[in-house]
Parts: C-alpha cells; sequence; structure tokens
C-alpha cells in the first residue's frame, strides 16, 4: 500500500522516517520572564498541552506569544493602575511613589499569572 512515507530499515523493522516542521527562527532571548514562567508552568502542570506542542513543533510561538501578550497587558494596566501615581508625589517623595507604582506593578502581574500565564 503507497502511503506516501519513506522508511528506514532498522534491523527486521521499518521505521517511517518522519521529521518536524522546524520551529520559528526567532531566537530564545526574545522569551523573557513570562514566557519562561508559561513553559514551567506547562510542563509541571499542563503536561499533556506541553507535549503536544512541542510534537507539533508549536512551542516556540506559544511562548513568545504569551510573552508578547503579558508584556502588552503589563504596559496597558499599568498605566491605568499609576494613573493616580503622580509626578508631583515622585517630586515630593520618591520612596512613596516607588511604593505605589511596585505596588502597582505586583497588582498588575498577579493578574497576568492568573488569566494568562496559568490558563
Amino acid at each position: 500500500m503507497e502511503n506516501g512515507l519513506t522508511y528506514i530499515r532498522v534491523g527486521d523493522y521499518y521505521i517511517p522516517n518522519l521529521a518536524l516542521d522546524p520551529e520559528p527562527e526567532k531566537p530564545a532571548r526574545d522569551i523573557d520572564k513570562y514566557g519562561r514562567m508559561r513553559l514551567t508552568y506547562l510542563k509541571q502542570h499542563r503536561r499533556k498541552l506541553y507535549r503536544e506542542l512541542v510534537d507539533t513543533g508549536k512551542l516556540q510561538a506559544h511562548l513568545l506569544d504569551i510573552n508578547d501578550t503579558a508584556n502588552e497587558w503589563l504596559d496597558r494596566m499599568m498605566l491605568a493602575k499609576a494613573a493616580g501615581v503622580t509626578e508631583e508625589l515622585k517630586a515630593r517623595d520618591q520612596m512613596a511613589w516607588v511604593g505605589l507604582m511596585n505596588c502597582c506593578k505586583a497588582q498588575v502581574e498577579e493578574i497576568t499569572f492568573a488569566e494568562l500565564i496559568m490558563i
């Protein structure tokens, strides 16, 4: 039966000569904190999805997408949260300003983790 596959003979057996499509050529350095967190989450809690992404060659693209989306969310929500943190406060009391900005970032990251990374 002709099925369009080529086979390699190994001992007494014929094994299909299969190869995955290459992953995108974007370098791994584009995946930063959020992509690495998603990768860790997939490996530990969503093994079936992780294996499927690896087997289809879509893992790198998935991690880049999650990473880009998380950074966009962080930027957008930080602007909204930090609206109450004014330049006047920054000039008057820098430590209070830094504290408020860190609080805003922690809240935004918590939302991003719950809604994007850990799904």
